[in-house]
């Protein structure tokens, strides 16, 4: 190889190189310590409703009918493990969305897309790669094991997915996400207020009636949208389980219009 022709490689290397950089040549660079990469504490699921993997990675490197969007992974029906986005930037994937009484999910979660049309049972070797996935985050990461929700649980007026047919049970039971206990559950006392417990699990209730499907999409694997007896003992068993974790409830909910216009401007 000619030098001419190596200078003008190393230069495009270079070039390269500085158009990553975040450091600015306008300013003289004198490094402090004292900073943290963005660290995750929240995983949300999602189910990818494409034909399959490979469609669904051609979409997550492009766009949508909404146009762009993106997830840290996909995991495939083989158990196949795909990574678009490094853990420590801002994937596209959750939208207008909120938790635990704070908006821009984006911001704050790593997004895991699972290969599923939405309207069939997920593959067991996809959720026993999911369930490796989940273990290996949380090991690197400050994710509590109750803050891995569904895309349906942080947008509960917009979306369904992973949809009434994830495993959520199946996860808990290997420490991944919040489940109740075993039947006989007790009554909760008569001055037991559903919604509370609703918004300590993290749904933001603004619409009671979507927190309340989202409720039952994750938690009795349907769609109704009237909490029922049942519901409302589930609900007093998880309220306890939080508290006794020392989740602290977060500040009543203000109207969804409210919430919608804190999102930032991007996907």
């Amino acid at each position: 190889m000619s030098r001419a022709i190596l200078a003008a490689l190393v230069a495009l290397l270079l070039a390269g190189c500085a158009g990553m950089s975040a450091r600015n040549p306008l300013a003289q660079w004198v490094p402090s310590p004292n900073f943290d990469a963005r660290e995750p504490t929240l995983i949300v699921l999602h189910y990818t409703q494409e034909a399959n993997a490979q469609v669904a990675l051609h979409t997550l490197r492009t766009k949508n009918s909404g146009g762009p969007v993106s997830a840290h992974y996909l995991v495939g029906k083989d158990g196949e493990i795909y990574q678009l986005v490094a853990d420590g930037a801002r994937a596209w994937q959750a939208g207008p969305s909120f938790w635990a009484g704070a908006g821009d999910v984006n911001s704050r979660s790593i997004g895991i897309e699972i290969d599923n049309n939405g309207a069939e049972p997920f593959a067991q070797s996809q959720i026993d790669a999911l369930l490796k996935l989940l273990a290996d985050l949380t090991t690197r990461y400050p994710i509590r094991p109750t803050s891995i929700v569904g895309h349906a649980d942080v947008a509960e007026t917009r979306k369904a997915d992973p949809g009434v047919f994830f495993p959520w049970r199946e996860l808990a039971a290997q420490g991944f996400g919040l489940w109740y206990d075993a039947d006989p559950l007790p009554d909760p006392p008569p001055a037991f207020d559903p919604l509370v417990a609703l918004r300590l699990i993290g749904y933001t209730v603004a619409d009671p009636t979507a927190a309340s499907v989202a409720f039952h999409r994750h938690f009795r694997g349907n769609d109704a949208g009237e909490l029922d007896a049942r519901d409302r003992k589930i609900l007093w068993n998880l309220q306890g389980k939080l508290l006794r974790q020392d989740v602290v409830p977060p500040p009543p909910p203000v109207g969804y219009r409210q919430l919608k216009d804190l999102q930032p401007g991007k996907p």
